[in-house]
């Protein structure tokens, strides 16, 4: 499509009351600037962000996961406001979309309908039951005639419902026109954006007012609007993959990252978060469970474990209370109280309740590789690095240190002892 996308991000976000720039607060495993981002690159292949705020971070976390992006530097200190920002940009296609780097919810599908008017300028508009505290849009004959904020309204103008969303489309020579003659004569002394609509109307041009959703719009500026958008995105996240044949037990207690991937019949049940890029096949994961950054495919998971970054989990059965991290398992069960770190383990092995691979040693990680068909007892300790080939047994209560061989059952406890009568003498009398 013929249009190229500027989104607005130089704002100091203050109501966040965060040292993080507002922008890179996260929705649903996100920056809220690189849902904007995906939505624009769905639209248009030259992208433009205005940044000011902590400008280098939000530059290199941008880098970071996207290429072919396009940064302009708002002079904040010499033309502040939404139309100092737009001055000295320059864009590649007859129309520009400008977006606002805190709106994580629009989607592409309402900014088509913004782009695929003939009009001269198309601005995005919502009817409010409400409208207090918002500029009202007049619109006349399907047309915008004017922008008036509250304090500026007469007795008429104070009855109108139609508001400014904030995401406008604009052909590109137009902007070139009106940006450079904006002035900042207002109690803000700020440039703004609004004030080409009625250098538009003084032209006689055709300004399209398009009604949109005001959840798809909304904007994020405190913390609270934060909780309020990532609870819309979640609704849409868990929709869209029970729409796709994931069953979900109490879907408003499962909370489900952007970047994970559901494929074929997979059961996630209630408090279970995914977390990351996870990528989860025909799998069932149960109640309380968490699974961070990680593959499970063929696999049950829980209830109340935990799956943390860089595993792959194949064919297993991980019970209550057992935690895996950076490790491959396939085929191999896990009923409970385990904690396997850092690990490679073989199909058809059992892994005792209170087994833990020891992984570090104050210093570094290590490795510890399993074979198949170990079956590992109770309360063990695997030393890494530790090499246990196939068919081995391993004792309840052992620690292991030393590389065995196949077929062996290793074996590391001290002789139990017995002192008859003992409790009687420690406690002085016999029950």
């Amino acid at each position: 499509m013929n249009v190229s996308v500027v989104i607005l991000a130089a704002g100091q976000g203050t109501r966040m009351k965060s040292n993080l720039p507002k922008v890179l607060h996260e929705i649903s495993g996100k920056p809220m600037l690189f849902h904007a981002i995906e939505v624009a690159q769905k639209i248009s292949d030259d992208i433009t962000i205005i940044l000011f705020h902590e400008a280098d971070m939000i530059k290199s976390k941008i880098k970071e996961i996207y290429s072919n992006i396009n940064f302009h530097i708002q002079d904040a200190v010499n033309f502040p406001g939404t139309g100092g920002a737009m001055m000295g940009v320059s864009t590649k296609y007859e129309k520009t979309l400008i977006l606002n780097g805190d709106m994580p919810l629009v989607t592409d599908e309402a900014l088509h309908n913004l782009i695929g008017q003939k009009s001269d300028i198309t601005m995005s508009v919502i009817k409010l039951v409400n409208p207090s505290g918002y500029g009202r849009v007049v619109i006349e004959n399907e047309e915008v005639k004017h922008i008036v904020e509250q304090k500026d309204c007469n007795e008429e103008q104070l009855k109108i419902n139609d508001v400014n969303a904030g995401v406008y489309c604009i052909k590109s020579e137009l902007l070139k026109k009106y940006i450079p003659t904006l002035k900042n004569d207002n109690a803000q002394k700020e440039y703004y954006l609004t004030d080409i609509i009625e250098m538009a109307v003084n032209d006689n041009l055709h300004i399209k007012p398009i009604f949109v959703n005001e959840e798809e719009f909304k904007g994020v500026n405190s913390k609270l609007d934060l909780s309020h958008a990532e609870d819309i995105m979640q609704t849409r996240i868990r929709s869209h993959w029970m729409r796709e044949g994931v069953i979900m037990r109490l879907p408003n207690t499962i909370y489900i990252d952007s970047r994970a991937i559901f494929e074929g019949e997979c059961n996630i049940e209630n408090g279970v978060s995914i977390i990351g890029n996870c990528h989860i096949k025909n799998s069932h994961i149960k109640a309380g469970s968490v699974i961070e950054n990680s593959k499970i495919t063929h696999s049950d998971i829980g209830p109340m474990a935990r799956v943390r970054p860089d595993s792959d989990l194949i064919d297993t059965h991980i019970g209550n209370f057992v935690e895996i991290k950076k490790s491959t398992l396939n085929g191999v069960k896990a009923g409970h109280l385990s904690y396997i770190g850092d690990a490679s383990v073989e199909a058809g092995t059992n892994i005792g309740a209170g087994t833990i691979t020891c992984n570090y040693d104050g210093k570094a990680k290590h490795k510890t590789v399993i074979g198949k068909n170990v079956f590992i007892g109770s309360d063990s300790q695997l030393v890494a690095p530790v090499n246990i080939p196939d068919n081995v047994m391993i004792a309840a209560g052992t620690t292991v240190t030393k590389n065995p061989s196949s077929g062996d059952l290793v074996l590391s406890r001290t002789t139990q002892k017995s002192i008859a009568n003992f409790f009687y003498k420690f406690f002085g009398t016999k029950k």
